[in-house]
């Protein structure tokens, strides 16, 4: 009697199980807003979310949709350099930082070996080859269909599946990014899947968030995409005004701390900015006045930022801030210091 009972209660759970199973897919009724087809625009989020992610040496080859695959060797604005593991990649940072305003020059040296987005390993012998893969990233990135790098999924995760053609449910634990783009890029036209939410992931690099629902992971990627677009563009602008603090010189037109106005203590002196990220203030009424040295940097997350750093002279000292760039032109450079939101500084171009 116990046995019949335990058989029992077995069955009834079993039944349960594929009865949950199938209301969360709901494949007759579509109740579930969260059931998807291999056609989906969730199905092919989550096809570029898991797909490989080859931006980090974008530095070293310019190609976001593939990395280089180590040892290679490349000579970078003239000097050879042997990559064998990714610490070598600082040599070539530092060779591409030197100067601010040269044009960077990075030639590879083939065969050299290319992991693709499709996780994929193809060996390259030619430039001509290697361009054929820059143009159809290029066109990847135009039509959507290149890699969703801004949001890490924390896995792992369950998809639960439902096949139209066999009427059975199943699911799939994925436990990396390949999983997943394995799973969603051979996904039947005769199934249906739904992500087992919540799930947790991470955007662009450092926000932790919860999803519940594919409309939340939809906002998700919207948000993640659009904060990396500001960054981009950011970046940009960073380099643009690079170019206007190296090409130009500069002095103070207004320097204000909490209402106050010391911008007289600097008319003496220009600014030069030089392509080395070294700065040098001139006092050009003082022949014999010493001239203030200091190294400057331009930065960019969602702003841009300038940070300033004099040594040897008090009154410029004053002026090492880390500036975030709140306006700026060919003639005129806004700031506002990020830790002190009454200091205000503008250079103008002489």
């Amino acid at each position: 009697m116990k046995t019949i009972k335990l058989m029992s209660t077995i069955m009834l759970v079993a039944c349960l199980g594929l009865m949950s199973c199938q209301d969360e897919i709901d494949m007759e009724n579509g109740n579930n807003p969260n059931t998807n087809s291999a056609n989906s625009q969730i199905a092919s989020n989550l096809e570029r979310t898991g797909m490989y992610d080859g931006s980090f040496d974008d530095f070293l080859d310019g190609v976001s949709c593939s990395s280089i695959l180590l040892p290679v060797t490349a000579t970078v604005n003239g000097t050879q350099v042997n990559i064998i593991s990714q610490s070598d990649y600082q040599q070539v940072i530092d060779i591409l930082g030197e100067f601010n305003n040269d044009n960077d020059q990075v030639v590879l040296q083939f065969p050299l070996t290319v992991k693709l987005s499709n996780y994929t390993e193809v060996i390259v012998t030619s430039q001509g080859e290697y361009d054929v893969l820059i143009d159809a990233c290029e066109q990847a990135e135009a039509t959507a269909q290149d890699a969703i790098s801004c949001l890490d999924i924390d896995y792992p995760i369950t998809i639960l599946t439902y096949s139209l053609n066999l009427d059975q449910t199943g699911s799939v634990i994925i436990e990396s990014d390949q999983q997943l783009y394995d799973f969603m890029s051979t996904f039947s036209n005769d199934e249906l899947f739904a992500v087992n939410y919540p799930i947790s992931a991470t955007l662009n690099g450092e926000t932790g968030v919860t999803i519940d629902s594919d409309i939340d992971l939809q906002s998700s990627i919207s948000d993640c995409l659009a904060t990396e677009e500001a960054m981009d563009d950011a970046e940009e602008e960073a380099a643009n005004l690079e170019s206007i603090l190296v090409d130009g010189l500069f002095q103070v037109e207004s320097f204000v701390n909490a209402g106050i106005d010391t911008a007289n203590d600097y008319a003496e002196y220009t600014i030069d900015f030089a392509n080395d990220l070294t700065v040098t203030a001139e006092n050009v009424v003082d022949q014999f006045a010493e001239d203030v040295q200091g190294t400057y940097e331009v930065a960019s997350q969602i702003e841009v930022f300038l940070n300033l750093s004099f040594s040897g002279n008090a009154t410029f000292e004053l002026l090492n801030q880390n500036w975030e760039v709140t306006s700026y032109s060919q003639s005129s450079i806004s700031m506002q210091s990020t830790t002190n939101p009454a200091l205000t500084l503008i250079l103008s171009q002489l």
